[in-house]
């Protein structure tokens, strides 16, 4: 009978238990609800946009929303690639200004280039802002300057690294011989690892970002790595690696739930991992240069910014933004962004060279024409080589390697395109629609180089080729990227022919989406030109 009696209260409880999961989960459902539903409400003249889910919103982790299904037709999603596409596709639906949930916090999508020039170029002072994005603001504690908020703190700092950069070389042909010795090494390396793989072909992603991230690395730590430095290698993983997990795993749900941070598992776990390991390298860097500091002879933008911190120390400034600490997230903000973009843009194109190789034949022509087969090209080669060019620019406006742009967010309640944007609207440029309008571009989703270059073969600048970005956040190291990207192309396609390896299927051209659009892994299989 008491054992009965025991049964009975334990399923009793059981039952209750369940009950009260399942109010607990409806009571969140409709708490979410009617958040929404009172935001929508406090600004009913906000841009048009799909229903939102309750609690996500339009999105979450890795699933493809079912208001997208039902909005396109059952298979449909199958044929979309890209979150780009989605997001361009929605265009057609609701407008070039529309509205989207994330959780609770409202994204504004700009689409088409005279809507993202009139948003960041015409109103920079409302659309230059930062959002408080949990993960972003949990990585870089709301400084630096790729994610810090828009304002004098951001304008001060900006500006100093940018005029310092520019003393050290950054966009100045001085530049040059920093970037061809990093060539030189990828050549060398080309050559030994295409005789090891026997046919299997080369991984260039190493490689390539070595080079690139040294440029960097010597404008603002004053060193540069040995491409097989573990060390060195491990943390541009890192960096790749971390960039993915934040925008392109269960992670991203950090943004809608900031206390999963904390889980200590999975995606969570490793992401703190990463942001340990990356912390320990830069800092230790950081603390040799504070210790090795020469005040009258600065080494690199690390020894400047110490040599300003201790200047403004003995103005007596109170309340400097001019900090260890600040320049801890500044190095850390170029290191990443002055690698990965400009990584990622060279293996998109010389992608492109390997399954176009009529396009490839033509660019190395042209350079022959131009350079010779007796010296390196150089960057006082680029006006003569608009072919060359045209074929950069194109591979840059089919890939966009930050197709979404950084998001930015409205500083103020504005009115905008005849709707209410609210303050803290998380803006999106979809610099991807930008640069497939086709009543921008003749035949957009098609490689055309010829689309750069006038009737005499002359190159064409069109203002709606914006890959860098459009207003006061257009990326700062855009001049540094574009001669990255001219010399590291034009000094390979002068010395190899490169092709896709024997049985091995065609690359695809989807790419991998994290804070940049990756070419997916890809080898190739490098011989020498006479």
């Amino acid at each position: 009978m008491m054992l009965s009696l025991s049964w009975l209260i334990n399923i009793s409880s059981s039952v209750l238990s369940q009950v009260n999961i399942i109010a607990l989960v409806v009571f969140l459902v409709a708490y979410c609800l009617v958040r929404l539903d009172h935001k929508r409400r406090a600004f009913a003249n906000i841009p048009p946009g799909p229903t939102p889910w309750p609690v996500v919103g339009n999105f979450g982790g890795y699933f493809i929303p079912s208001f997208i299904q039902k909005r396109f037709g059952q298979g449909s999603v199958r044929e979309m690639k890209t979150a780009m596409d989605i997001l361009t596709k929605l265009a057609e639906h609701h407008g070039n200004v529309y509205s989207l949930f994330v959780g609770n916090q409202l994204l504004v999508v700009l689409n088409g280039f005279d809507v993202v020039k009139d948003a960041l170029s015409n109103h920079p002072e409302v659309f230059s802002d930062r959002p408080e994005i949990p993960a972003v603001t949990i990585l870089t504690k709301r400084k630096g300057i790729v994610f810090a908020p828009y304002g004098p703190i951001w304008r001060r700092q900006r500006k100093f690294c940018h005029t310092t950069l520019r003393n050290f070389g950054l966009g100045k042909l001085s530049m040059e011989p920093c970037i061809l010795k990093g060539l030189g090494t990828i050549k060398t390396e080309l050559l030994r690892l295409n005789e090891e793989s026997t046919g299997a072909g080369v991984d260039l992603a190493p490689l390539i970002s070595n080079a690139v991230s040294n440029v960097i690395c010597s404008l603002i730590l004053g060193q540069r790595f040995h491409h097989e430095d573990h060390e060195f290698c491990t943390l541009l993983g890192l960096m790749a690696r971390g960039l993915e997990i934040c925008v392109n795993s269960p992670a991203l749900l950090i943004n809608i739930f900031p206390l999963l941070y904390h889980l200590p598992f999975g995606v969570f776990k490793e992401l703190k991992q990463v942001e340990r390991d990356i912390t320990v390298f830069l800092k230790r860097i950081i603390a040799k240069h504070r210790e090795t500091l020469d005040p009258g002879n600065p080494r690199d933008l690390a020894d400047m910014y110490f040599v300003e911190i201790l200047e403004q120390q003995a103005a007596g400034e109170v309340g400097s933004s001019f900090t260890e600490d600040y320049l801890f997230y500044i190095i850390g903000d170029l290191f990443i962004a002055g690698t990965d973009t400009t990584t990622n843009s060279i293996l998109w194109i010389l992608l492109y060279m390997v399954l176009y190789p009529d396009i490839q034949d033509r660019v190395q022509a042209e350079i022959d024409d131009v350079v010779g087969r007796h010296r390196v090209p150089s960057l006082s080669d680029k006006g003569s080589l608009p072919f060359t060019e045209a074929t950069i620019m194109e591979v840059q406006r089919l890939t966009v390697v930050v197709p979404l742009g950084i998001p930015h967010m409205a500083s103020e309640t504005t009115e905008f395109r005849g709707y209410t944007i609210p303050k803290g609207t998380v803006i999106v440029p979809n610099l991807w629609s930008v640069h497939r309008d086709p009543t921008l571009w003749d035949d957009p989703d098609t490689f055309n180089p010829s689309r750069f270059l006038d009737n005499e073969g002359k190159l064409l600048r069109k203002e709606c080729f914006i890959p860098f970005g459009i207003g006061r956040r257009v990326c700062m190291g855009e001049q540094l990227a574009k001669m990255e990207l001219f010399l590291t192309i034009t000094s390979l396609l002068h010395a190899f022919k490169f092709r896709v390896p024997e049985g091995t299927p065609t690359p695809p051209l989807l790419g991998r989406f994290g804070l940049t659009l990756a070419p997916c892994p890809y080898t190739v299989c490098v011989s020498t030109r006479g």
